[in-house]
Order: C-alpha cells, then sequence, then structure tokens
C-alpha cells in the first residue's frame, strides 16, 4: 500500500506469493491461497462472503525447502476480516484482507522469515 508521498505505510514487508490458507469461522471452512502476505496478515481470494470484523482461526502451511525437498511449516493463528472487497465480473469471488490479531512471536518469525528470503530472491532477480 503506497501513500502520496509513494512511502510504504506498512509495519511489515509483504511478500506476493501463494501459500496454503485455511479459515475457519463459526459457520464456515475454507481453504484457499494467499495472494500475499506479511507477519500481521494476509489477502486471499474466497468464494464466500465473509463480514468485516469476522473472526477467524487461521492455519497457514509455509513451504521451506531442505534439501531438495519442500516440507510445509505449519502457522496457527487467530485473526480477523479488516476488508471484504467484491470482484467486478466473478459473482461468488471476494477478496479479503485478513489481520492476524494473535500471533505467537515465534509464527510471526517464522512468516517473516519467509517473506524475507523471498524479498531477497525477488531482489536479485531484478
Amino acid at each position: 500500500m503506497q501513500t502520496r508521498s509513494g512511502q510504504e505505510r506498512r509495519r511489515s514487508p509483504r511478500v506476493r506469493k501463494s501459500i496454503p490458507l485455511k479459515i475457519s469461522g463459526d459457520e464456515f471452512d475454507l481453504v484457499t491461497e494467499t495472494e500475499n502476505i506479511s507477519c500481521y496478515g494476509a489477502y486471499a481470494r474466497v468464494d464466500k462472503y465473509i463480514a468485516p470484523m469476522t473472526r477467524l482461526k487461521v492455519v497457514i502451511l509455509l513451504p521451506i525447502k531442505r534439501r531438495n525437498k519442500t516440507i510445509d511449516n505449519k502457522v496457527e493463528c487467530t485473526g480477523v476480516i479488516v476488508r471484504t472487497e467484491n470482484i467486478p465480473n466473478k459473482p461468488k469471488c471476494f477478496n479479503v484482507a485478513i489481520y492476524f490479531s494473535d500471533i505467537s512471536n515465534k509464527d510471526k518469525e517464522k512468516i517473516l522469515d519467509y517473506v524475507n528470503l523471498h524479498l531477497s530472491k525477488e531482489s536479485v532477480t531484478s
């Protein structure tokens, strides 16, 4: 998110990556993928309207490569929908912004390490 002066307003770096994501509320369980992620939240596409301020259980499977093998590093936290946007010409498709409202420091560090790793890769290939 950019301000008019071009400066980033977010508190933490964010990377555009598709990461498996499960979100659960009182009346639903959805599996999707992130559009982007930071250690404070994620942006994802879902096929159900979820009202802003809905509390969620969130499970993220961060893919970590080790010795030519990819393993999933599980992150579990609580989140809240802070924004829901209709997607034009797709009647049952919504973008949601999720704020991680209760996440352990250990899980926050896992996400931050993942984001920083991929940001450094992007700067090398740019």
